[in-house]
């Protein structure tokens, strides 16, 4: 990351951050990220966008959003890939993932939440109590969804920090009673999105709507079908980096930088160039969702002479694949494709989940993966229950694979690094 060469400490402060501790998490992210992605070789010169959205990822995004906000356009804030972008776009509003990658604010998280909650969560609640997240605080609305026991308990406690939080209900199963509850939650949440901005959703706007995500996806989708080639053009922690940028930069702007670099990864499969040589290791990251800036498993995986070739994540393939159809001619018709399309996410919270299982053996097919790390974070309990029959399941049909559980500290990068280097020695063998 490269230092700011503009002033934003003003709407900084206005925002109400913690100027010193939010100094300080800038600094650690700037060097982190130097030392992780700027030491790499031979990167695709259309890296260089992302890049610079992380140089200024508190600053001119920011800034883009204190603008929009000044158009009088609502600013949504948003913690899971269940909340439909394209109800946000359509009372043109802008949603924004929020950060929730990093430990922060610890000893006070822990006052008000147990020690055995999931990271994710702690991080949500650090971010927001140190004053640290520009995104959190120019939020007009936050929406939390009950994808997981501890994230319903905790949501009535952010409710209490965060100004105008609205919590939407998740179906845990996907029967015709569990699609019903999905739709009911989107209709409310639609409702909800038409009183903050003043603006009613019609056909014209929700279909403009879903052709922007659906753009967006499919940019994406296309960087991962690249990710095919061996040898791999693209590393893994760059994909990542895509990936989570999806996730807060403008969505036109991020389409049309994606495709942009699909293109050039395109020359360089014909010309039978990657970053790595022919041959290396190949790995499929599934799991738990990573989110800016927790690189520290990738980062492991790809110093050990392997190349991560795809992610079985909110964060990666689980969050962007598939469609809306824009064939509705009614809002409502409309809603229905928007629900079907959500309700094939095989997030971990659904209950038989074997969609998952078998997304998951597609994946390691598709992308030539030799091996599959199973990726939980502490006490996140339904991605640790299911990676013990999944694992089961993957050696079973002979596919090599890992279970591996860990958080956002650098306390267990030793042990990490020892197993994942057995595991890459075992896929050699």
């Amino acid at each position: 990351m490269s230092e700011a060469t503009v002033d934003y400490r003003p709407m900084w402060n206005e925002l109400g951050l913690n100027l010193e501790a939010h100094d300080e998490l800038l600094g650690v992210l700037s060097q982190s990220y130097s030392d992780i992605f700027m030491k790499q070789k031979n990167r695709p010169e259309g890296m260089a966008y992302f890049d610079f959205v992380m140089s200024e990822v508190h600053g001119l995004r920011i800034k883009e959003l204190m603008d929009a906000k000044r158009d009088g356009r609502k600013i949504i804030g948003t913690y899971c890939t269940f909340v439909p972008e394209e109800l946000v776009i359509a009372v043109d509003g802008v949603m924004v993932g929020l950060c929730a990658g990093a430990d922060f604010a610890l000893e006070e998280v822990e006052k008000i939440l147990p020690r055995n909650t999931c990271a994710l969560i702690k991080s949500t609640f650090g971010f927001k109590i140190g004053q640290v997240c520009p995104y959190l605080e120019a939020c007009d609305m936050v929406i939390g969804e009950n994808t997981c026991d501890g994230k319903k308990k905790a949501y009535e406690i952010l409710n209490n920090l965060v100004p105008n939080f609205y919590a939407m209900d998740m179906p845990q199963m996907k029967t015709a009673e569990g699609r019903v509850l999905l739709k009911s939650e989107y209709l409310k949440l639609m409702a909800k999105l038409e009183e903050l901005s003043g603006k009613t959703i019609t056909i014209e706007s929700l279909k403009k709507a879903i052709t922007i995500v659906n753009n967006k996806r499919a940019a994406v989708q296309r960087l991962a079908q690249l990710r095919h080639a061996d040898p791999a053009p693209v590393s893994g922690l760059d994909s990542l980096l895509i990936n989570q940028v999806y996730f807060y930069d403008n969505p036109v702007r991020f389409t049309e930088s994606v495709n942009k670099i699909c293109d050039e990864l395109e020359t360089r499969i014909t010309e039978n160039s990657g970053v790595y040589p022919t041959g290396t290791t190949r790995v499929l990251l599934s799991g738990c969702p990573m989110a800016v800036p927790n690189w520290k498993v990738p980062s492991i995986i790809e110093g050990m002479n392997a190349v991560i070739v795809g992610e079985e994540s909110c964060v990666g393939e689980r969050g962007f694949q598939g469609e809306v159809s824009t064939e509705g001619e009614t809002v409502n018709e409309l809603m229905d494709a928007i629900v079907d399309r959500y309700l094939q996410i095989d997030c971990a919270i659904f209950t038989p989940n074997s969609q998952r299982l078998e997304h998951i053996k597609e994946m390691a097919e598709k992308y030539k993966a030799d091996g599959i790390i199973l990726y939980s974070l502490n006490f996140c309990a339904p991605y640790l229950m299911e990676s013990f029959n999944i694992e089961k399941e993957l050696e079973n049909s002979g596919i090599p694979t890992l279970r591996i559980e860990t958080d956002y500290s650098q306390e267990d990068n030793g042990q990490l690094k020892t197993r994942i280097e057995a595991f890459i020695e075992r896929i050699n063998d």
